[in-house]
C-alpha cells in the first residue's frame, strides 16, 4: 500500500502509520479535489495532523488552504510548542511528485512536502520531497 521506501542511503524520515492512514483518508474523502494539511511533531516526528479545506477545491489541479483554518493550526502548533515539520496534499490523478505550480509555491524550505497521490485509487502513495530555491530532492520515508 505505500510506496515510501526510497533515497539511496539518507536517513529516513519517520512518519507513524497512523497519519500516513489519515493522509490517504482525507485525500480520498476530497476526491476529486485536491486535500491539503499540515504535520507537526517533536524530534524530527510527526504527531499532529491538520487537515486544512482546500479553498480552492478545483478538481484535480490546485489547493490553496483556507487562510482561517491554517491561521488556527499554527496557533494551536505555537500553543503546544509543535514545529511545523511537513505541508502535504494529494495528487488525485497524477503522480505522487511536485508539479510546477508546487515548485513555484514551496515558499518555505524548512518543512518537508509530502505528496499522497491517488493515481491507484485502491493502492496510494506517498512519497516526501524537500523544496528549496526550486530544486527538488526526494527523501526517503519509513512508515513507523
Amino acid at each position: 500500500m505505500h510506496d515510501a521506501a526510497r533515497g539511496g542511503g539518507r536517513r529516513a524520515v519517520k512518519i507513524p502509520k497512523t497519519l500516513v492512514e489519515a493522509m490517504f483518508v482525507h485525500a480520498q474523502e476530497t476526491y476529486p479535489e485536491e486535500c491539503c494539511g499540515l504535520l507537526a511533531g517533536t524530534h524530527g516526528v510527526p504527531s499532529h495532523l491538520y487537515r486544512i479545506q482546500n479553498a480552492h477545491p478545483t478538481p484535480k489541479v490546485f489547493y490553496e488552504m483556507a487562510p482561517k483554518e491554517q491561521f488556527y493550526a499554527f496557533k494551536n502548533m505555537r500553543h503546544n510548542g509543535l514545529p511545523l515539520l511537513a505541508i502535504y496534499h494529494s495528487h488525485p490523478e497524477s503522480p505522487a511528485r511536485p508539479s510546477q505550480s508546487d515548485i513555484r509555491l514551496a515558499y518555505d524550505p524548512e518543512p518537508l512536502y509530502l505528496l499522497v497521490s491517488l493515481q491507484q485509487r485502491d493502492a496510494p502513495q506517498l512519497r516526501a520531497y524537500r523544496i528549496v530555491e526550486g530544486v527538488v530532492t526526494e527523501e526517503p520515508l519509513e512508515v513507523i
